[in-house]
Parts: structure tokens; C-alpha cells; sequence
């Protein structure tokens, strides 16, 4: 039977219940973090886990734990689960208390709730890319809060669907800003380009670890903003996050990507991040 956190309870999944006056459900006020498992590792928990407090204290929601007490939960529930290669998701919302938009005073104890799903690695996409489509960012303005405010997320994931894409790479305006579920790069004359890290995306841990995979290799890692001809004129696109990994973008907007294959520095940057996960894991 399949399990699930509440809280510091493992409980199976047709008991796993929160209260219809949990904030997370009336308002989204809380937030979560996706984290990778390799042959029963974790990946880069602790990354994970220090961006899930910088959130919490980005919204003012106090939290008990320290990146060690999350860690300590989550590798619980994923044994209990004999989770092998998958991924656990975790959220924590403001609590329960009576439909307030202002913060319950005096505080509640905030909620946890975690599963898991086994899966494997997407090495088919990983190695013949996939197709994206660019779409304006209609976001709030604080994307660097991993927030479970995430309809405009959606919405842009749903256009992707619906034009036969598996990503949305999302501008304000003529500025590319990240993917529906993804940081965006864009690969020109051996030189990588994504977006700075500030309020308009968010800090991907997969992107920090592209970052240091770049630098070991001596290639060029810009951080600062481009537009939307810049992408579309690219000889590589890439995405990435938790779960897609470093993920090639062979056709945009129905047009190829470069000569429309999988370019020499995203195959570098795969291995490299190959490389990664056995080291830290």
C-alpha cells in the first residue's frame, strides 16, 4: 500500500486527508519542492531543501525544520515506498484555520504532505529532444517563490499540449523569461545564455548544477536577459528542471532548432551531468 506524509505520520494513501480550511487549498498559500531519487539517492536534497526555507521565510511562514528534519522525513517515506528512481514532492501551506485572507493570528502549525512516484530517467527525449512553443508570461511577479500559485503555469503547459509541444517558453514582452515548468538556455556561437537570476524565474537546481558543469568545462555561462529572435536564432535550445533533466528543444514554434538535432554542447552538458549524478549520489 502505497504511503503518504501528513505531517510526521506515514499514512496510506486513501487516508492521506487535509482539512477543506487547510490555507493550501483555499488560497495556495504555501510551497512545495519536487526532488529527484537515483538508485534510492536523493538528489541534491540539500538544495533543495535550503531553497524550500528561503521560500518559506520569502512568505513569512515560520517552519520547525531545518533542511536535516526535512531530509529525515522525506528518505522515510521513501523507503517506506521502496522508491528506487522516481521522485518525492513535498508542499507546506500556512495551516488550518478559518477563511481569513490575512494571516491567522495567532499562528497555526504549519501542514506537510509528501508522496512519491517511481519513474524512470526520459532517456528517448534525453536524446532526440522535444518540441516547444513560446508564450507570454502572465505570472505574478515574484517567480522566485516556488509558490503553489501555479494556474498561469498551467495554462502555459496546456497551449504547449495543445500545438503538440511538451514545453512553454515563456517572454514578458521580447524577454524570455523560463519555461512553463523549466529554465530556458539558449546555446549561440559556443556560448550559453539564460536568464539572471532575480524575482522573474525561479532559481532551478537543476540550472545551478548546468552552471557548474559549464564552468568545469570552460564553457562561456552567460547570465543576462535575451529576446525572443535571439532564441528563435539559436544553434541550441535547452531546458531543464528536477524531472526532464537537461533536456534538448529540437523544433520551436514548429521550426527547427539549429540543424534540428541534438547540438555538441547540450550533448556535453548531458554528460557532464551524467557524470554529476554518480558522484552525488
Amino acid at each position: 500500500m502505497t504511503k503518504v506524509l501528513i505531517n510526521e505520520t506515514l499514512v496510506d494513501e486513501q487516508d492521506a486527508k487535509v482539512s477543506y480550511n487547510d490555507r493550501g487549498y483555499v488560497f495556495g498559500d504555501g510551497i512545495y519542492e519536487y526532488i529527484r531519487v537515483y538508485d534510492r539517492s536523493v538528489f541534491t536534497a540539500q538544495e533543495h531543501f535550503e531553497r524550500l526555507l528561503r521560500s518559506a521565510k520569502e512568505i513569512g511562514l515560520d517552519l520547525k525544520y531545518s533542511v536535516e528534519g526535512f531530509t529525515e522525513l522525506i528518505q522515510e517515506l521513501l523507503a517506506a515506498n521502496d522508491v528506487i528512481n522516481g521522485g518525492v514532492y513535498i508542499q507546506v501551506t500556512r495551516g488550518t484555520a478559518p477563511r481569513d485572507h490575512a494571516f491567522p493570528t495567532p499562528a497555526v502549525e504549519a501542514n506537510i504532505m509528501a508522496f512519491t512516484k517511481s519513474y524512470d530517467r526520459p532517456y528517448k527525449s534525453l536524446e532526440e529532444g522535444i518540441n516547444a512553443v513560446t508564450t507570454e508570461d502572465v505570472r505574478w511577479l515574484r517567480c522566485d517563490i516556488k509558490s503553489l500559485n501555479l494556474l498561469g503555469n498551467v495554462l502555459a503547459k496546456e497551449y504547449a499540449a495543445k500545438y503538440n509541444a511538451q514545453e512553454a517558453i515563456q517572454h514578458r514582452g521580447d524577454v524570455v523569461t523560463e519555461g512553463s515548468s523549466s529554465n530556458v538556455y539558449a546555446i549561440k556561437d559556443g556560448v550559453i545564455y539564460t536568464h539572471p537570476v532575480n524575482n522573474y524565474i525561479l532559481n532551478g537546481i537543476t540550472r545551478m548544477v548546468i552552471k557548474t558543469i559549464a564552468e568545469d568545462k570552460e564553457i562561456p555561462f552567460k547570465e543576462e536577459t535575451f529576446s525572443l529572435d535571439f532564441l528563435k536564432n539559436a544553434d541550441e535550445i535547452i531546458v531543464s528542471s528536477t524531472s526532464i533533466e537537461v533536456m534538448p528543444v529540437v523544433k520551436l514554434n514548429g521550426e527547427s532548432v539549429g540543424n534540428g538535432e541534438v547540438g555538441p554542447i547540450t550533448k556535453s552538458l548531458q554528460e557532464g551531468f551524467n557524470r554529476y549524478i554518480d558522484v552525488h549520489s
